[in-house]
């Protein structure tokens, strides 16, 4: 019989469940993996400050303060008048709600009220101490908050209830801490987004908000964990990632393109990634640490931006691999797919069970789940494309991990349409041609430059753009297309390491 350890006494922020994948708790652990980036005299320097603007659980603050209390140990010997040295001068907050206020003044202060007398801090004269909450509106115009971009239909409530209105982008610190201060740290683990009222639990990204305005209170150091999706861009994030890659500042990035290896059972299409932002940085180059199972794959210092790119190339070994195939100066595979919605119609679309008596108005409609038979009139637009060959693929394609995400093409012939789960790759001149683009697609090496640019589940003609395109005169097969672009047998290893086999049948 196994006995139980009487002595064991797990931290507590370790064993919280996330509310959500919007908003996920920061574990101990990674809380000072976080902490590890930042040159440790920080916490031997009594002036220096600290700022969390985005408290859930005071993970953050707990574990600077800890630093700190063993730093200063040699300049401030008195425990208490260190302890409340550290607490009233270089560790501050903001709490995201009134309950994670709570919750970090409880992790930080040992008690609820930062004034109480089980406080570990014997100083402060309110019950916020320097971790500051306070409700607040957003700025309603034209349906969307004007600082964060929320929904008014969504996020306008009674005042007694949350409104998700984030005290950092919505008020200046002058107005949070009631005083003008500037910080040296500023880290976090911000919210990842918002519902924007569209359909099926549509979202606008928010946690580039809290970079942003973290940036311009220009502290010496930066840290905060993030989505990844900002690697390509996409919703709401475009202008985030430009001023991203042209940082020079941010002097390492820690990517994980499986957020689980940050956060237990929590699923973030397209990974999660932290950064070091250093104000002082003036060189181009990044130190860049990929992850898998907790472990580093692969490391390489080099920039964020490539020359003639848009994005980030989040795998290392990929950015040689890139450079010889865009030598070949071939114009991108994307130029032949259409954009979403090719035939005007939404995915809710439904044609009948059964084909129409009129051939010529009965169209087969490849929709979600299936196939159904719709009247040529009821198409709104690319009418021209139904009496063409063409090929189709799925919009949405797994969760973003290129490892097992695969593209399934379908041969969509004659007298054929899609709705908006598909788009269409053509149209062709024969079956054949289109036998041919479906052998390409099929290949590894075709998912590997998606990749590059896939990063969630939406794989959008955008997505296609780093793909070449090809002579489709001929099937293609992957021994072809690394012999054409001289990959090395390293190459060839790194490519079918990184993209899984299709299944047979498949």
């Amino acid at each position: 019989m196994q006995r139980l350890n009487l002595n064991y006494n797990p931290d507590v922020l370790s064993c919280l469940a996330n509310l959500s994948n919007d908003e996920v708790f920061t574990s101990p652990d990674l809380a000072n993996k976080m902490l590890d980036l930042l040159p440790q005299d920080v916490f031997s320097d009594k002036t220096k400050r600290f700022l969390d603007p985005a408290c859930k659980t005071g993970v953050f603050l707990r574990e600077i303060t800890k630093r700190l209390i063993k730093g200063l140990e040699q300049e401030i010997p008195d425990l208490q008048q260190r302890i409340n040295h550290i607490l009233t001068q270089q560790v501050f907050g903001i709490a995201i709600t009134e309950l994670t206020a709570y919750l970090t003044r409880r992790s930080v202060y040992c008690a609820r009220n930062a004034n109480s007398q089980k406080s570990i801090c014997t100083e402060f004269a309110s019950h916020q101490g320097n971790i500051f909450y306070q409700p607040i509106q957003h700025v309603w115009k034209d349906g969307k908050c004007e600082l964060c971009g929320a929904s008014e239909t969504v996020y306008q409530r009674e005042e007694s209830k949350e409104s998700h209105a984030y005290g950092f982008i919505h008020l200046t610190i002058d107005e949070i801490l009631g005083k003008n201060m500037n910080f040296d740290v500023i880290i976090g683990n911000p919210p990842y987004q918002l519902s924007d009222g569209g359909a099926q639990a549509s979202a606008m990204p928010i946690y580039n908000l809290f970079v942003e305005q973290a940036k311009k209170l220009n502290p010496h150091y930066l840290v905060m964990i993030i989505p990844a999706r900002w690697y390509a861009g996409g919703k709401g994030l475009d202008n985030f990632r430009d001023e991203m890659l042209k940082d020079h500042r941010i002097s390492e990035l820690h990517d994980f393109p499986n957020s689980s290896d940050c956060f237990t059972g929590v699923e973030i299409k397209g990974g999660v990634c932290y950064f070091l932002w250093n104000n002082k940085k003036s060189n181009n180059d990044c130190h860049i640490y990929t992850y898998d199972n907790g472990k580093v794959i692969s490391y390489m210092e080099r920039p964020l931006k490539e020359n003639g790119l848009d994005i980030f190339i989040r795998h290392n070994k990929a950015v040689d691999i890139l450079k010889k195939v865009r030598r070949f100066d071939e114009i991108s595979f994307n130029t032949i797919i259409s954009s979403a919605k090719p035939f005007g119609l939404r995915t809710f679309i439904k044609g009948r069970n059964e084909p129409y008596k009129e051939q010529f108005n009965n169209v087969t409609l490849f929709q979600n789940k299936g196939i159904g038979y719709i009247k040529r009139e009821e198409i709104p637009i690319n009418r021209q494309w139904i009496d063409q060959h063409k090929v189709i693929a799925p919009y949405a394609v797994g969760t973003g991990d290129g490892k097992t995400d695969w593209v399934k093409p379908i041969y969509a012939g004659l007298n054929t349409a899609c709705t908006e789960t598909y788009l269409v790759f053509g149209p062709f001149e024969n079956k054949e041609i289109c036998e041919n683009v479906m052998s390409y697609i099929n290949t590894r090496f075709l998912h590997f430059m998606l990749t590059l640019k896939k990063n969630t589940q939406h794989t959008t003609k955008k997505a296609y753009e780093l793909v070449p395109m090809q002579d489709f005169t001929k099937p293609w097969t992957d021994a072809e297309l690394y012999q054409k672009y001289q990959l090395t047998q390293d190459e060839i290893a790194y490519i079918e390491s990184m993209i899984r086999p299709m299944d047979k049948g498949e």
